[in-house]
């Protein structure tokens, strides 16, 4: 039973990542705090990974001239 609970935990958070994008932002953030705990490094990770992979949750640019 706990290889079927890995295999339903990897496929849960496959499609949590695909469907990232489209979920609003207090479910992305409530899924985020859930996956990384205390694991600060895991959090910095995860976050790069994130911003990296999804535009929507990308920081906006930052200014490149005073208006």
């Amino acid at each position: 039973m706990s290889d079927n609970i890995s295999r339903f935990q990897v496929a849960i958070g496959q499609a949590a990542l695909g469907l990232w994008a489209n979920l609003p932002r207090d479910v992305q953030e409530e899924l985020f705090e859930n996956a990384v705990g205390t694991d600060e490094h895991l959090r910095h990770r995860l976050a790069l990974y994130l911003h990296e992979h999804h535009p929507r949750t990308a920081h906006p640019p930052k200014p490149t001239a005073l208006a």
